[in-house]
């Protein structure tokens, strides 16, 4: 038996503003740990690890992201041990979901191949994995043979957040369903239309297509954005770990959704057949807080909690403490998420709202739309415990082997005071080792470099002072990830 050659693709470049203040735009919700010790882009690309069959026969995945977040894809990924390592396309600012498709079709289809594309977003969920696997690889063998697949899932409640698709007279069978239309994102009371009709399904956002198709779709449909792309990928540059579109070439690919782009034009065309396979796994695209309550675990009274919490006299309402004790009294339908720099407070009906929050922090200039207290960094990760008039204080976290880049500030000193692990430091001509309760001082201008060469994590606190301690008074003069500027 002749099997079907499958690419998982991966798209994880949203930003997940609505589940603030967890999510953050360099720390966007796909990589967060919502349940269990696995974040969502783990779990994605852990259930299409899972793919294999018989006749099926699964690559390794192809990961489109944001330019941003490379290292934390990479980081996450190498967490995974069924998951072998993936090719990870950089997209150098968003253009939405058709010209990232494109861009992991064009990998795809390199040298000639033509393997079945399995596209999903990073940042859903499912509870059943056994029935998400089987629907997929259903949605597989049909897409094998010439169709647009998409995966439907049965809605169980009137659900206005997503938008729907409309089945063909049918019952499932070995084909799936016929697409009669995709439709907009309903209000109630046509939710609830949809919901008695029962022939009404979730758009899930996941594509199953064959790469040639999908070219040709984009070709017929969208010939801009398909030109565009393209100009974009042949100015591709390659390095180790990531695959670069061209930067200019990518800027100017038209913004647009697969749906719009190409699906919601195919059921008019007789040219394409397009499938939909029922899914009923207990997804989520957990798109807000509200979404998150939904599939998580509860007590008696319909409380959700993850962290210290303790919650009385409540019910239906969710609780998510990351960093100290909260506690509840009272509450009625409400979602208290707490993080070190930012609390939420809001009406869980409402939790699709708090879009609004991030882009008032955006629009006055503070940084916590954007970065946690904890910023991570391709080398571990820095904690900016506290701060006030020319002084600022960091909890620093070094990886094995790491390092940070040779650099020198204009406008601080610092001081570094091991915490744990070995600490390899260049302080202008001269190279130390330093161990635990040992310390040493970096003077303003001094050149530096702070480096792990143990097989444990390196803590260091460091204080700083002077005039100005922005982050971007940093002169690099070599860097491991490409970021020195001279």
């Amino acid at each position: 038996m002749t099997s079907i050659p499958v690419q998982p693709v991966i798209m994880a470049g949203g930003s997940g503003t609505r589940l603030w203040p967890l999510s953050r735009a360099q720390y966007p919700k796909q990589f967060l740990v919502l349940q269990g010790n696995r974040s969502l882009f783990q779990q994605a690309a852990s259930r299409l690890a899972g793919l294999n069959a018989e006749d099926i026969a699964v690559s390794a995945p192809c990961v489109v992201g944001n330019e941003e977040h490379r290292f934390l894809v990479l980081d996450q990924l190498r967490e995974l041990e069924n998951v072998p390592e993936a090719t990870v396309v950089l997209e150098p600012m968003g253009r939405n979901t058709a010209p990232a498709m494109t861009l992991a079709a064009l990998q795809a289809a390199a040298g000639g191949a033509d393997p079945v594309l399995v596209v999903t977003p990073a940042d859903q969920t499912v509870t059943d994995e056994a029935a998400f696997t089987r629907a997929v690889q259903e949605a597989v063998r049909v897409a094998a043979r010439g169709s647009f697949v998409i995966l439907g899932v049965t809605p169980d409640r009137a659900e206005t957040g997503f938008g729907y698709i409309r089945a063909a007279d049918g019952k499932p069978g070995i084909d799936a369903l016929g697409v009669a239309q995709f439709v907009e994102k309903p209000d109630l009371a046509t939710a609830q239309r949809y919901l008695a009709d029962g022939g009404y399904y979730w758009n899930s956002g996941m594509f199953v297509v064959r790469a040639s198709l999908w070219l040709k779709a984009l070709e017929q449909f969208r010939p801009d954005i398909a030109a565009a792309t393209r100009a974009a990928w042949n100015k591709r540059s390659v390095d180790a770990s990531f695959v670069r579109p061209g930067r200019a070439e990518f800027a100017a690919i038209p913004s647009e959704s697969v749906d719009y782009a190409v699906m919601e034009k195919c059921p008019d065309s007789s040219a394409y057949d397009i499938r939909m396979v029922p899914l009923s796994a207990g997804w989520s695209d957990l798109g807000a807080w509200d979404a998150v309550w939904q599939v998580s675990d509860k007590d008696p009274a319909g409380n959700a909690c993850a962290g210290d919490t303790f919650v009385r006299d409540s019910r239906d309402t969710l609780v998510h403490s990351t960093s100290r004790l909260v506690g509840v009294v009272g509450l009625h339908d409400v979602v208290v998420v707490e993080t070190p720099d930012a609390v939420l407070v809001a009406d869980r009906s409402r939790s699709q709202e708090v879009k609004h929050i991030v882009a008032h922090l955006d629009g006055s200039g503070r940084s916590e739309h954007s970065l946690h207290r904890q910023v991570h960094r391709p080398w571990g990760w820095y904690d900016s415990i506290d701060s006030g008039a020319r002084f600022q204080v960091k909890r620093i976290m070094v990886k094995p082997g790491a390092s940070l880049s040779l650099q020198k500030h204009h406008h601080r000193a610092e001081h570094w005071i091991v915490v744990s692990g070995t600490a390899e430091v260049t302080n202008g001509d001269q190279v130390i080792l330093l161990t635990e309760n040992q310390s040493t001082y970096i003077p303003l201008g001094q050149v530096h470099r702070l480096a792990n060469p143990g097989k444990v994590p390196l803590e260091i606190i460091e204080v700083q002072s002077g005039s100005y301690l922005g982050e971007d008074d940093i002169v690099r003069f070599e860097d491991t990830y490409g970021r020195a500027k001279n």
